[in-house]
């Protein structure tokens, strides 16, 4: 028999986020999106109280001063965060990347500790203008001259680019080879000669936090700013997105979907028109049914995933697979919701046209929706369909 129930404890942290999020992180998101930024007094105030529940960096190992929480608790944790918005997210509860587990040396209390204490804001450089879907086609580079590396190149779209300390630079260390064995990580700091913010990138959607575009000019750094192996951090790469695609994109759509079926389910019941409520109408109810039945087989999409990485298996053509069926699931869903509420769900007087934009993204970063069918299919003519 297979046990879907929740441990006690799994079920409590639940909880307990659930009513941070609601109680202390909510209220804050109207301020955030009419000013584009998080207030500084308030997140110095919640972000202390969710590092002394031990929310704050739940994703990485206790050994370093993370929460240790195995990936189906993650994602459960993240289905919660995914109720509020991005830049929320990532202030108070902290985006502290797995790579970072690789740090050796005077690496771990330069950058590992301080990131998962939350004493330093870390940001991954990979995506660049001729390089978004298709990571390994990068054209920065990397070059070592004597006792230092020399980095030239541009990258964009790097979110928090310009508030970070330091950055997760990807770069190539030999052409040919590229993927198999030609790219390597760096760690960069903010300010190292030659490292430039060039611009902020305005979006659509996902406000207060920047999206920076990043130039390496002749960019010297110590020998020993490599993070890994030389030439492995394309692996390195794709053993951390496994669980961050599952976690920031499947179960935080999950609970963008949930928080905007929960506002159509109560709609339904309290609006009245032509002397009922709109929930008595067959095609609001279908709205409805068709977002409570979405919701549901991508949640177990998710928790099916993350108990394989739990068991030590790498089931990347499932996490392909969620990254679309989630990212377009939860447009789906937030789009009904604002069909349901009619222009009350088109004003700025609810969230659901900040979520509307928000959730727009998630089709295209990390692989878009297109990349991860092609993924899928090349995986399933060669292997079959592996469940």
């Amino acid at each position: 028999m297979i046990d879907f129930s929740l441990p006690d404890d799994a079920r409590l942290l639940v909880d307990t986020v659930r009513r941070f999020v609601e109680t202390e992180v909510q209220p804050l998101e109207d301020e955030v999106e009419r000013t584009a930024a998080v207030p500084a007094d308030a997140l110095k105030r919640i972000k202390a109280k969710a590092k002394e529940l031990g929310l704050y960096a739940m994703n990485m190992p206790t050994a370093v001063g993370g929460g240790g929480l195995s990936c189906v608790e993650h994602c459960l944790v993240e289905e919660e965060f995914g109720k509020t918005s991005d830049a929320l997210i990532r202030r108070v509860f902290g985006q502290v990347y797995p790579m970072l587990m690789a740090c050796k040396g005077e690496q771990v209390d330069k950058y590992l500790l301080p990131t998962v204490r939350g004493d330093k804001i870390c940001a991954m450089a990979i995506t660049e203008p001729d390089a978004g879907s298709d990571a390994a086609s990068i054209s920065t580079t990397a070059r070592l001259e004597g006792d230092a590396w020399v980095l030239n190149g541009t990258k964009h779209f790097i979110s928090d680019g310009d508030i970070a300390d330091y950055v997760i630079l990807m770069a190539l260390t030999d052409k040919d080879k590229r993927a198999r064995g030609g790219i390597t990580l760096f760690l960069v700091d903010k300010g190292t000669p030659g490292f430039k913010v060039a611009r902020t990138q305005p979006m659509m959607g996902h406000r207060g936090y920047g999206h920076a575009e990043l130039t390496f000019q002749e960019c010297r750094i110590p020998k020993d700013a490599v993070l890994g192996e030389v030439g492995a951090g394309f692996k390195l790469i794709m053993q951390s997105v496994l669980q961050i695609r599952l976690a920031h994109i499947g179960a935080r759509a999950v609970g963008m979907a949930q928080r905007a079926l929960e506002m159509m389910r109560k709609h339904a019941g309290e609006r009245r028109q032509f002397g009922q409520a709109i929930g008595d109408f067959q095609m609001v109810q279908k709205l409805i049914a068709d977002s409570a039945t979405e919701i549901f087989g991508v949640k177990m999409m998710v928790t099916n995933a993350a108990w394989e990485i739990d068991q030590g298996l790498e089931p990347r053509d499932k996490v392909s697979m969620i990254k679309v069926a989630a990212s377009e699931m939860q447009g789906r869903v937030v789009d009904r919701a604002i069909q349901v509420f009619g222009g009350m769900g088109f004003s700025k007087d609810l969230p659901l046209e900040r979520m509307y934009r928000d959730a727009r993204v998630t089709r295209i970063y990390d692989g878009t929706s297109e990349i991860h069918r092609m993924l899928i299919a090349r995986s399933t003519i060669k292997n079959g369909l592996q469940l």
